[in-house]
């Protein structure tokens, strides 16, 4: 059993990844100046095609076979098809080759045991035959064509709006195993009953691109796929086109049976259409291509033209003279023809026949009647067959002078356009007896033979000569017409002797198309890519002891010299045109040198692009900038207009020229605003110019800081600065997160070790884990208390410091919900405490020795304040989670739908009755109010304004309600405005019973 394997063609081209290193290669972007670039490459090499392409030669078998849909004809497809057995030499005129030496004439089963032992289980091919076409690996492409691998005439089969894969493969399997190792498949199309498989030899597969099949469908209206055509395009070589059509057209003898075979033929041409063919990922074509267009065409099937003007009854009589000296006299077969030649001589008025029909009966041996029969059928042996009016030969060109589609040819009705087939030289194709050599259709119906099954072919050049010779007649029409309406035609005796000697006997003969005519030489192509090729048809026959099917199979070996692509002078010719370009380009084009100024940072660990052709920030943390520079100078003969542009992005992730957590702004000025807002900045350069850019990291969007802490993100990317004209530059940019306590949920940051979230991570890799990990717990976060502590502290002292420093200034209380909130013009220095605050908490060291001796009590206290709210407002569950708060809401709602008044002790215990089914939850929340408490009670302290004592309590505790409630509820509001505002009362209410002093 040998082995052959699928070969992946699907045509288009290719899909490459952009490379991430920097600076890219010219030909390696796909953005719109490399793609063009890349493509102007291609095409100059294309153009010097001739000087990369060697002359080739391939043997190509087309085979075709209407199997019938009868069971075990696969058997025999090994046989007739690959190993070339099969044939009849006696009913043919074809001249075969003999393998391994003379034939074993005495060893070769003979035809009474062949079709004695015929079986569906077993090849019917003859025993021991050695006279062979060539086959095996000497066939550079097997292309095979069948009909009826299923019963096309069930209306299940022709109506079926798919196709039934399960009965090719079989026809797969047995064409496999008979072909040499290695052999390669690289078409197979199906439509219902039309199978068309073509196999690659090995040294062939390699070089088969641009595949593209389609199937039509000419049955009923057009639907039914009972008849129709599968079609394949291939190019060999990356240099010629071949189309193979495997067709099985409209059955019947009638009138209407002909001309709608004729229409099935047109419709296959007119409604084939090929994928676009590329070639080095350019499209070579400006239309899809379809039949017409390819170097080489090979139109195969059951076409099922029959013999016209002759009783089908005659031609079996007349062919059957023949074919019964196949057989013995005792044969079952041979008494069959022979009862019939008498029955029918005796319907004719007993007029005797060239043999003598009462040898069957007679008591003479059987080899001398087997001699008398042959001598019956043939003249001398020296006559040449062709003027022998007994040999076969005579009595096929009897035959094929009626054959419907070469009249159809001649007539252009069909398969006119250049289409021509090698001579026939063997018996008709159909219709035989199953299990017959000889015997034609001995049914109730005894069909009329005829050429059903046809292999013709069509050169690139055959279509041209057609489509010239069609537009000069349509030429010579129109002057004639024009003539005529000059009143130009009536030309005088003199005109016409001299204008009009034209014999219509001898002129223009040497134009007809003459089926029998033997090309000796190989015919020369010039093809569509512009290279001559060959075609020769060696062998055109049928495989006369294939016994299996009504049909006997065909096929044509044809061999193609052609002009294929060497890889190895493509690769030259490709480096050469390729330093050419890159020369003239650079010579005319704009160029500039990027430069990362350097900037030294240890950030522990190392990362693949931490180089001078990158950019790496380090370590960064949550809401705090880091900034580096890269330096663009323009160091060619020509102005430079650049920009950043998109970059390449995955799914999910944001488009733009840079990522959301990065901004880059230069020191120069832009050429123009852009013309929308998806248009990037564009500023140009002078020869000699160099601008700096600044990059900037700025981490605060909590959903990144999440991804960022789970490590679900990474804080990478490449920026590409597009040259105008020129080429893309790669700029890998990269930062190093460092894990941080804002973004968290409660229940992760309760098992920070006391060392901190930082230096946990850089022990364990990973971090703290979630709730539903083991760990260090902690009955509420440290970063809470230990931040709530510090409020606390910090307002009490910087109350105390204001109170005896500053009594004729305005306190910063006065504003609400200080020192939470604080106007922004007094934010730019608490950015920078801030952002000491958050390492402090983060690596588990002391907030105090976060502030420098000369910081404020003042400023302290709000830095370290709006941090706590910042934190609260990260949190991934918030200090009352969305449960909770539903749970508290629905409490509250009912008392408010049924009047209850509760005082403000009770509110409170149902309110920690709900906070304590999640602790950590709760004792957060204590932390706070508490710390909210002490911070009313400080401030109230310190007033020393009468009257307003009261009032300043009053817009303290609604501040403090409606920040806090906002930072630590995480629900969401309804979207109805009026629940809207009734939820957030609430909000602001559960907070307010807390942190209000009853009056008493």
């Amino acid at each position: 059993m040998s082995s052959s394997h699928r070969l992946d063609l699907s045509p288009g081209p290719q899909i490459r990844d952009t490379p991430g290193a920097f600076p890219s290669s010219p030909g390696e972007v796909e953005s719109p100046t490399a793609v063009s670039s890349q493509r102007t490459l291609s095409q100059a090499v294309f153009e010097r095609r001739a000087e990369y392409t060697v002359s080739k030669k391939i043997k190509i078998k087309v085979g075709t076979w209407n199997v019938a849909a009868l069971s075990g004809t696969e058997k025999d497809v090994g046989g007739w098809f690959v190993g070339g057995k099969g044939i009849s030499e006696s009913l043919s005129v074809l001249s075969l080759r003999e393998k391994d030496g003379a034939a074993d004439t005495e060893s070769l089963e003979n035809v009474e045991q062949q079709e004695a032992r015929r079986s569906k289980k077993e090849p019917t091919i003859p025993i021991n035959e050695s006279v062979l076409l060539p086959g095996g690996e000497e066939i550079g492409l097997y292309v095979l064509g069948l009909q009826e691998i299923v019963d096309i005439s069930s209306a299940t089969e022709a109506l079926r709006p798919y196709n039934d894969p399960h009965p090719g493969r079989k026809w797969k399997r047995a064409v496999e195993a008979a072909l040499p190792n290695g052999y390669v498949l690289v078409v197979e199309q199906q439509l219902i009953g039309l199978y068309l498989l073509v196999y690659a030899a090995p040294s062939i597969s390699p070089t088969v691109s641009s595949v593209s099949t389609t199937s039509v469908r000419t049955g009923l209206m057009g639907y039914m796929g009972n008849k129709g055509a599968v079609v394949a395009r291939i190019i060999l070589g990356e240099t010629t086109r071949f189309v193979f059509i495997n067709c099985h057209l409209c059955a019947g003898v009638e009138k209407g049976n002909l001309e709608r075979r004729n229409w099935d033929a047109s419709q296959v041409q007119k409604q084939t259409r090929f994928d676009p063919v590329y070639i080095d990922d350019i499209d070579t074509e400006e239309v899809r291509e379809g039949i017409g267009d390819e170097d080489f065409a090979f139109w195969l099937g059951d076409l099922n033209y029959r013999l016209d003007d002759l009783p089908g009854e005659d031609v079996r009589r007349l062919l059957m003279l023949h074919t019964r000296n196949e057989y013995s006299q005792t044969n079952t077969s041979k008494r069959k023809i022979n009862a019939e030649l008498v029955l029918h001589d005796n319907v004719s008025g007993g007029e005797s026949t060239r043999d003598d029909t009462a040898s069957h009966t007679s008591s003479s041996t059987d080899a001398a009647s087997s001699t008398d029969t042959a001598s019956t059928l043939r003249s001398s042996e020296t006559l040449d067959p062709s003027s022998d009016p007994s040999s076969l030969h005579t009595t096929l060109a009897s035959l094929l002078a009626h054959d419907q589609l070469r009249q159809q040819m001649r007539e252009r009705k069909a398969f006119h356009d250049g289409w021509r087939e090698g001579p026939i030289d063997f018996l008709p194709t159909y219709k035989y007896d199953v299990g017959s050599v000889g015997m034609f259709d001995s049914s109730e119906k005894k069909r009329g033979p005829s050429w059903c099954d046809r292999i013709l072919f069509r050169t690139r050049r055959d279509k041209l000569e057609y489509d010239h010779k069609i537009r000069a007649e349509e030429a010579a029409k129109k002057r004639d017409q024009e003539m005529k309406a000059h009143g130009m035609d009536e030309p005088n005796i003199n005109e016409e002797e001299i204008l009009f000697d034209y014999d219509p006997a001898t002129d223009g003969a040497d134009d007809e198309y003459d089926p029998d005519a033997d090309h000796e030489d190989p015919e020369a192509v010039m093809t569509k890519a512009g290279f001559e090729d060959k075609i020769h048809l060696d062998y055109y026959t049928s495989h006369q002891r294939v016994l299996s099917s009504d049909h006997k199979p065909l096929d044509a070996i044809f061999t193609v010299t052609y002009e294929a692509v060497d890889p190895d002078l493509k690769s030259k010719i490709h480096q050469e045109v390729a330093r050419k370009l890159d020369k003239a380009e650079n010579e005319a084009r704009p160029a500039v040198t990027v430069i990362v100024d350097p900037h030294q940072e240890s950030h522990g660990g190392t990362h693949p692009f931490t180089d001078h052709e990158s950019v790496d920030f380090g370590s960064v943390h949550f809401a705090s900038t880091k900034t580096r520079n890269i330096t663009i100078a323009n160091t060619g003969p020509v102005p430079a207009s650049l920009e950043f542009t998109d970059r390449i992005v995955s799914s999910g992730q944001a488009a733009g020229a840079a990522p959301p957590w990065l901004r880059i702004q230069f020191d120069w000025v832009k050429d123009r605003s852009p013309n929308n807002a998806e248009s990037h900045d564009v500023y140009t350069l002078e020869p000699g110019d160099a601008a700096n850019v600044e990059l900037t990291v700025y981490i605060s969007d909590i959903d990144l800081v999440r991804a960022l802490n789970e490590g679900h993100a990474s804080l990478e990317d490449v920026l590409i600065l597009r040259v105008h004209n020129g080429r893309d530059y790669f700029l890998p940019v990269h930062a190093t997160w460092s894990p941080s306590s804002f973004g968290r949920s409660i229940g992760n940051l309760i098992r920070v070790p006391e060392t901190g979230i930082r230096k946990s991570h850089d022990q364990s890799g990973d971090g703290p884990g979630r709730e539903d990990t083991e760990g260090v717990k902690w009955s509420a976060p440290r970063e809470i208390f230990r931040l709530t502590e510090a409020v606390g502290y910090l307002v009490e002292r910087a109350v105390a410091d204001l109170a005896m420093r500053s009594v004729n200034e305005r306190p910063p209380w006065e504003d609400v919900a200080w020192p939470f909130i604080v106007p922004t013009e007094n934010t730019g220095q608490l950015d920078k405490l801030e952002d000491r605050i958050r390492e402090a908490l983060d690596n588990n060291t002391s907030i105090s020795e976060t502030f420098e001796m000369e910081t404020a009590l003042v400023e302290r206290a709000e830095a370290v304040a709006r941090t706590l709210l910042a934190l609260l407002a990260s949190l991934e569950d918030g200090v009352i989670t969305h449960a909770l708060w539903t749970e508290l809401e629905h409490d509250i709602k009912g008392r408010e739908k049924s009047k209850q008044h509760l005082s403000a002790e009770e509110e409170k215990v149902k309110i920690l009755d709900v906070l304590i089914s999640s602790p950590a939850h709760s004792t957060s929340f204590t932390f706070l109010m508490s710390m909210l408490i002490k911070v009313i009670n400080e401030i109230i302290s310190a007033t020393t304004v009468k009257g307003r004592t009261h009032s300043l309590r009053k817009d303290l505790e609604t501040g403090y309600a409606s920040a806090f409630s906002e930072a630590i509820i995480r629900a969401p509001f309804p979207a109805n405005t009026k629940e809207r505002r009734a939820s957030q009362g609430r909000r602001n209410r559960l907070i307010q019973i807390f942190i209000q002093v009853e009056q008493g």
